[in-house]
């Protein structure tokens, strides 16, 4: 499966339709990098924040998307909130959601063999036990449930290519907050079913967004990487955390990574500043 990248064509002609060949035009000054932004109830925890980030991605290459929401401080935090990303493996996490929710709209319980995919699916990042989930839901329902969650700017992989799903920070920042507060769109023991599997990721791939959380801090996540040809690495990280005065949510993605362990790198610094500044808030 190939992107191609659109390239821009500058020409200049005159009124008479003739080109002007070799003729030097400047080009437009290039748009300022996007910022990060903070909002608080804390207006100098926003601050602290927006300058922590800022600093701990200042000189990482790659392009890094981030959201922060805190419910106890009514604290945000974004950048690149609407950028498109692969979504890899952190697509599983949309997937039990689809499953939990189209088994609420039937009444039923999850089967011992979803069970037992669901589980492999989230704690080790099984593909096999995913692509077997995302063959049964079928997109019409992934797309509903899209639809019911407000993840307007989600759109599926085609083809079976669920890590080709297309995600940006702002969705999957929704997706976490259904997950992690009362809804309509997801039942508490769902929510619930969720966050366990969540909080039971193997060790080597609980990296991420809980690095640096507080001791007494429940971590739960799920990450995601995928290397192609453009764009390089792919490495992103969804967590929530609740404990010390906090119930907050980050969502960090990246792409044009030279390695995995890059990625991993930069989203770890973006984590650690997060968790620092809001365990001193």
């Amino acid at each position: 499966m190939t992107h191609r990248r659109r390239r821009g064509l500058v020409a200049t002609a005159l009124g008479t339709g003739f080109l002007i060949a070799g003729v030097a035009v400047a080009a437009p000054a290039s748009a300022a990098a996007p910022a990060v932004s903070c909002t608080s109830a804390k207006a100098a925890l926003a601050t602290k924040l927006k300058n922590d980030i800022t600093t701990a991605i200042a000189n990482r290459k790659g392009t890094i998307a981030v959201g922060l929401y805190d419910r106890s401080t009514k604290t945000t935090c974004t950048l690149r909130s609407t950028t498109h990303y692969d979504s890899a493996s952190t697509v599983k996490v949309t997937v039990l959601a689809t499953l939990l929710w189209d088994a609420k709209k039937h009444n039923r319980y999850l089967t011992t063999t979803e069970q037992t995919l669901a589980k492999a699916m989230i704690t080790k990042s099984d593909n096999d036990a995913t692509t077997k989930l995302w063959k049964q839901l079928g997109l019409t329902k992934i797309k509903g449930f899209l639809s019911a969650a407000g993840m307007t700017q989600t759109t599926p992989g085609a083809n079976g290519y669920w890590g080709l799903t297309q995600i940006d920070v702002r969705d999957e920042q929704r997706l976490l907050a259904l997950v992690t507060a009362k809804n309509t769109v997801l039942s508490d023991s769902s929510r619930a079913y969720i966050l366990k599997l969540m909080g039971q990721v193997i060790s080597s791939q609980r990296w991420g967004t809980p690095y640096g959380a507080p001791s007494g801090v429940a971590v739960h996540v799920k990450n995601g990487w995928l290397q192609r040809a453009t764009h390089g690495w792919r490495v992103h990280s969804l967590g929530t955390f609740t404990g010390g005065g906090h119930d907050y949510q980050m969502t960090v993605l990246t792409q044009d990574n030279s390695t995995m362990s890059y990625g991993i790198n930069t989203i770890q610094a973006v984590a650690k500043v997060v968790h620092k500044d809001l365990a001193a808030s």
